[in-house]
């Protein structure tokens, strides 16, 4: 048990250090990382395509890195936008990790860009301990999945910079409790923001490219109880796969 623990151990503290490491190489050329994590079918993928387009319009200069185990569905969704998109393959492995994003980010992340938006593995376990050298975390839960979801998985709320309800169009069918939600959500970290979002209805739509955008101009983000005193990026406790383009635009090594 003790070795499984210290194996555990060293694999995080490697990863963090890779992920401290991107951080400092993405803040240098002047981009801001947002890591999105939410259990399969939160709807975190259709939110992430209107806030694209949203921030296409806008004149924003944003790319997006979506990863799944198999298939490039949701890359082919998040490409209609017309902004750089990059699909990983994980072949199996249930997150995405630092030297992983920073190996798929080499050679392909066209320069200019501000935001790097990385929806990782739909999996709200193994990528909540896993800093990939964001300044941004949003973890996500639609109103399906039920009001107690932050106290089920307390790691993946409780380190989050901010929080986001999807579906909201879907809240009365549900019968969700936005107010138990919102509970559970203060109970596992106190203060942080919690936006409710309907990318089909268009509510809350923006909110998260506004927050974005915000830390670019220098905002601070929100400090999570659960990460304590770490000197790591925000949100962190401690601080293999092929990869399919589907944009052309010129790229600069990382």
């Amino acid at each position: 048990m003790c070795r499984t623990v210290e194996l555990r151990q060293a694999v995080l503290a490697r990863n963090d250090d890779g992920a401290r490491a991107l951080r400092a190489r993405l803040a240098a050329r002047g981009t801001v990382a947002v890591n999105l994590l939410s259990s399969p079918g939160s709807g975190k993928t259709a939110l992430l395509e209107a806030e694209l387009c949203l921030a296409r319009d806008r004149g924003i200069a944003v790319a997006a890195l979506t990863a799944d185990l198999a298939t490039e569905n949701d890359a082919l969704r998040l490409a209609r936008s017309g902004v750089p998109v990059k699909q990983v393959l994980t072949d199996g492995l249930c997150h995405l990790e630092s030297e992983m994003l920073t190996d798929q980010l080499a050679g392909w992340l066209p320069a200019g860009i501000r935001l790097l938006f990385v929806e990782n593995v739909g999996n709200l376990v193994c990528p909540a301990s896993y800093d990939l050298g964001e300044t941004l975390r949003v973890a996500l839960a639609s109103v399906t999945e039920g009001e107690d979801k932050p106290l089920k998985y307390p790691t993946a709320f409780g380190l989050a910079n901010l929080v986001l309800v999807t579906k909201a169009d879907l809240a009365a069918a549900a019968e969700f409790d936005g107010t138990a939600f919102l509970a559970n959500v203060a109970r596992v970290n106190p203060g942080v923001e919690v936006v409710f979002t309907s990318a089909r209805t268009g509510q809350g739509v923006g909110e998260l490219l506004d927050r974005a955008c915000a830390v670019l101009d220098g905002a601070e983000v929100h400090r999570p109880v659960m990460a304590g005193a770490s000197a790591n990026g925000p949100g962190h406790p401690h601080s293999r796969g092929d990869a399919h383009t589907h944009d052309g635009a010129a790229a600069e090594h990382l």
